[in-house]
């Protein structure tokens, strides 16, 4: 065949249309290919395409168990995958968040419940970065617990991922909440994981309670959320609160804010919160009269913004349930739906139009899980460098090809 000589230009706006796994395989036809793949640049100018165009997007589900994370390609939604995490053989993992293809990882341990807060305040937490897309992987820095807690108090602990754009930062957040009934003593710790440093650093107390409904946060513009009230509530088996405010932590300033709820919620409800279409959601259910409520903040931070998306009867689906909304199909006239209901975790795609609720059939999926969204990218784990792999080539070349290709980088800046 005759060669064909296509623009730099030309070149790059063909392969960020490509997958990750057709990029990691073209990084074996040249040199200078390899050298646009590894590019920071060409890395975000892909990322940022597959988040607008919603391409390269998989459903992560996980549950805590041997081997406890899945992958389902949301283009065709028919079987999961399991994703291996390397040397995980024995090992139990739960998912702290999903950010830009990045996965948070905690390793968990098998501890006897007695022990459990000796443990939880003397052990060292192992946390990974993990792009399974590369499948390239990095355990962070060992952070302690800062505070032994009371005789009587329970612990609990509350994680969130995400991404600064300004510092171009991924960031990891632990809350530590310890409240003890018996002498009215609240305890926390806020601690912050920054890439570009590898470094936890300790931050101002959490000023709420946290309600104790999920492991990790709800990431939406660049700020964590978590559904927290004002004043505890506390059992013998759980700490928990009436659900009064949404807290956010900004992953820029490192500050707090609070998000107000809609006026009219009602009365006899649980809730939840989720990211849906890059908008923070609120979930009302209603149990007595069997309705879910789906709202979407339209303007984040803005009260006012709040709309009731869609009213869903739960009859829908195969038992009263808990209900996430996800992400919009294709053509945005449906939502897929993660119902938590008695006989395990199911998907449905509701119709909007229609009001009617068809069952996902996932093939090789767990029957319990969690789930959110992920898109697969080629983000590194080694700050702002453009090399997926530090040990994969030496200082000296890294620098000939950064200095033989620096037209062809200048050129995917410009694009």
């Amino acid at each position: 065949m005759a060669s064909v000589n296509l623009s730099p230009d030309l070149i790059c706006e063909i392969l960020r249309r490509s997958s990750v796994n057709d990029l990691l395989r073209f990084r074996c036809v040249s040199k200078a290919w390899r050298s646009l793949i590894d590019d920071s640049g060409f890395i975000k100018l892909h990322l940022s395409h597959s988040l607008e165009t919603s391409t390269n997007l998989s459903l992560l589900l996980s549950l805590c168990g041997k081997g406890n994370i899945y992958s389902v390609n949301f283009a065709s939604l028919k079987t999961a995958q399991r994703l291996k995490f390397p040397g995980d053989e024995g090992r139990d993992f739960a998912v702290l968040g999903s950010c830009n293809g990045l996965l948070a990882l905690l390793e968990l341990k098998d501890v006897p419940l007695a022990l459990f807060k000796r443990w939880l305040f003397k052990r060292k937490e192992e946390f990974y970065l993990w792009n399974p897309s590369t499948r390239k992987s990095q355990m962070l820095p060992v952070n302690e617990i800062g505070f032994t807690p009371g005789v009587f108090s329970v612990p609990h602990v509350f994680y969130g991922f995400g991404y600064d754009p300004t510092s171009d930062d991924y960031k990891l957040v632990r809350i530590v909440q310890c409240f003890c009934r018996t002498v009215d003593v609240f305890e926390s710790e806020v601690m912050v994981y920054s890439s570009n440093t590898n470094h936890w650093r300790r931050k101002e107390d959490f000023p709420f309670y946290v309600k104790y409904t999920r492991l990790y946060a709800v990431l939406v513009n660049n700020a964590l959320h978590w559904e927290v009230s004002t004043t505890p509530e506390f059992d013998s088996e759980n700490f928990d609160a009436d659900f009064d405010l949404i807290a956010a932590f900004d992953l820029g300033t490192e500050e707090y804010r609070v998000i107000e709820l809609p006026d009219c919620l009602g009365e006899r409800l649980t809730t939840n919160i989720n990211a849906m279409g890059g908008c923070l959601c609120l979930i009302a259910t209603y149990e007595e009269v069997c309705v879910v409520d789906i709202w979407i903040m339209k303007e984040y931070g803005v009260k006012e913004s709040w709309t009731k998306f869609v009213s869903v009867k739960t009859e829908c689906f195969e038992a009263r349930s808990d209900v996430l909304p996800l992400v919009y199909s294709k053509n945005g006239d449906k939502v897929l739906l993660h119902v938590d209901g008695k006989f395990g975790g199911m998907l449905f795609f509701y119709d909007l139009r229609s009001k009617k609720a068809d069952k996902v059939e996932i093939e090789d999926a767990p029957d319990v899980f969690k789930v959110e969204m992920m898109v697969e990218s080629l983000v590194p784990l080694n700050g702002n460098g453009a090399m997926l792999n530090k040990n994969q080539h030496g200082g000296k070349t890294k620098r000939k090809n950064t200095a033989r290709d620096g037209i062809l980088s200048k050129r995917i800046h410009q694009v």
